[in-house]
């Protein structure tokens, strides 16, 4: 039997979660190294997972297995998190240290995870789009039974009336295995707890549904274990998933009988070897992922966006609907000076996202100025602030390794709207760039944004000109050269692929050899009916028709233009991604 080493790594907060490491058998070993990483499911910790490292039989790889946050040996609440994505995006950071801290390349790590876990691993392999090898998912919990009628339309009315708090867990030992030894080891095992709380159970339930409904934007090689005989959740959210994924390797086995504990059932062995070959075919052969470069004219994104450019058959109840819906809106714009502007200027434009940048509501009369809040306070504009935060973020952390560097710091935007989220991450640097070129399309956006300019008191390091973010050669020639370039909400706005590339080879040959790149993606949105069916957009106030890209799609094109991807950032909604990468010979 292999002995774990306990370690631990520092979190994107700074929380130290525990860990269990497994080296492989240094005779066996490859080379390069190979890892399999574990995650356990709800309540549960990685010790209960340790029994795998032996039974898989895997020597020359090492293993890895995390407590969660609030589980086993790893701080914070039982059960708890700050959120869901949180426990997300904690999944990405301990990837990231096992690359760093241990030498292994992310394309020689595969994952295995089961339950809750398994939902986090696909909520992240979804948003975040590993370059994994592979990925085994076990009794996903996608939908949990919680045999309580109404029961999530009451937890949410609960929590809204009280907060955050705590459900205890029905599930006896004896409904997750047949295994005598495994019911024991859980009935005793002071590590287990049964707590959880309801912004993670509610959390669980909204990744799980968006990831199932948007499966086929993982891309990953992918191995589902589907429990036969599953008391704790439901299969069909499993099936549907499995219809879905895009991955070019994808396998699904029902396991006749097995209770919810899929790789601690009594006769685990038949799951095991599966799991077994599976990842060793796997490493065998090189890692493959579909090409989207042509997303825009083949896929379910392409159909999805046709879906909604197509008009709705007159007076049919949709139309109706929609009809009504634009109505509303038009007489709220009479109040609501957000509404007013959109209409105005176009809800995908400059000027209406540097109001909801500034995020203070305006109308006429108090009913309009709590239409406006609920305006400013939809989905769609709290990922949009959101993203603007992330893009600070990555613009500090970009800046600071080219301080760091030595390097002269030459800003550019192309896209820049009014430049409030480039301005605005300046403020409080020791030292400023050394130039600051921000470009929109936009006459107004140009006014407005050399306003603020002159506002911040940036004028001397900074100009704002107008330009052409799709034009390859005019970009290709910028002076100076920038270290860092920026395009935020441009790429979204437009569905075809060769104009984001040529967009993309024009930054690629502007921005010298080792600067960076922050660009943002949209892989999901829940209001894409709504923006298609109600809202204009600021070209002649056509329909806002959005092609959504993948957060696979968008890293391609990058990458295809010569830059490598670092690190990203995502809202807890999975709305609104955004990126460091650097530019490579």
């Amino acid at each position: 039997m292999r002995e774990a080493q306990n370690q631990a790594f520092p979190t994107h907060d700074g929380v130290e979660l525990f860990y269990r490491h497994w080296p492989a058998n240094p005779q066996a070993a490859a080379a390069p190294r190979r890892a399999v990483v574990l995650f356990h499911r709800g309540h549960e910790h990685g010790g209960r997972m340790a029994h795998l490292v032996d039974e898989l039989d895997l020597p020359g790889f090492d293993f890895f297995a995390w407590d969660a946050r609030g589980h086993g040996l790893s701080p914070g609440a039982r059960g708890d998190s700050p959120s869901f994505a949180s426990s997300v995006r904690d999944v990405q950071t301990f990837v990231e240290h096992i690359a760093a801290r241990h030498g292994i390349a992310v394309e020689d790590i595969a994952v295995l995870a089961q339950s809750v876990g398994a939902v986090l691993v696909a909520s992240w392999a979804h948003d975040y789009a590993p370059k994994i090898r592979a990925l085994v998912l076990v009794s996903p919990a996608f939908r949990v039974k919680l045999y309580v009628p109404f029961a999530r339309a009451g937890l949410k009315l609960l929590r809204a009336w009280r907060g955050n708090f705590f459900v205890n867990s029905y599930v006896k030992a004896g409904l997750l295995s047949h295994d005598p030894a495994r019911i024991a080891a859980f009935d005793n095992d002071p590590l287990i707890t049964r707590a959880i709380s309801v912004n993670m159970l509610l959390g669980l339930d909204e990744a799980a549904a968006r990831v199932v409904a948007d499966a086929q934007a993982i891309q990953i090689p992918t191995q589902l274990l589907i429990s036969g005989a599953d008391w704790v959740v439901r299969r069909q959210p499993q099936e549907q998933f499995f219809q879905r994924l895009g991955s070019l390797r994808k396998e699904r086995h029902v396991l006749p009988g097995f209770f919810h504990d899929t790789l601690g059932e009594r006769d685990r062995g038949h799951a095991l070897t599966r799991v077994r070959r599976f990842l060793l075919h796997c490493f065998e052969e090189p890692a493959q992922r579909p090409s989207l470069l042509d997303a825009d004219r083949l896929g379910a994104t392409c159909a999805e966006a046709e879906a909604l450019a197509a008009p709705l058959p007159r007076n049919s109840l949709g139309e109706l609907y929609w009809r009504l819906a634009r109505a509303g809106l038009r007489l709220g714009s009479r109040l609501s000076d957000g509404v007013k502007l959109g209409f105005a200027s176009g809800f995908d434009s400059g000027s209406t996202l540097d109001y909801v940048y500034r995020n203070q509501p305006s109308g006429k009369t108090a009913l309009g100025r709590l239409i406006d809040r609920n305006y400013l306070d939809s989905i769609g504009w709290r990922g949009i602030r959101q993203r603007k935060r992330h893009i600070e973020e990555l613009l500090r952390l970009a800046m600071a390794a080219l301080r760091e560097q030595g390097r002269a710091l030459h800003l550019l935007d192309i896209a820049a709207g009014h430049g409030r989220y480039i301005l605005e991450a300046l403020e409080g640097l020791e030292q400023q760039p050394e130039s600051i070129l921000l470009r929109d399309y936009s006459a107004i956006n140009v006014r407005d944004g050399s306003a603020l300019i002159a506002q911040k008191g940036l004028g001397a390091i900074a100009r704002f000109v107008e330009g052409d973010a799709f034009d390859r050669a005019d970009l290709a020639a910028l002076q100076p050269r920038p270290s860092l370039a920026v395009v935020s909400g441009l790429y979204e706005l437009f569905g075809s692929n060769q104009q984001v590339g040529d967009s993309l080879a024009g930054l690629a040959a502007a921005v010298e050899e080792g600067g960076y790149l922050i660009y943002t993606g949209q892989p999901w949105h829940p209001q894409l009916q709504l923006i298609a069916r109600a809202l204009t957009s600021h070209r002649d106030g056509q329909p806002w028709v959005m092609r959504r890209r993948s957060q696979a799609e968008m890293d391609q094109l990058v990458a295809a233009a010569g830059f490598r991807k670092l690190t990203q950032r995502i809202d807890e909604w999975g709305i609104f991604s955004v990126s460091l990468a650097q530019r490579v010979a």
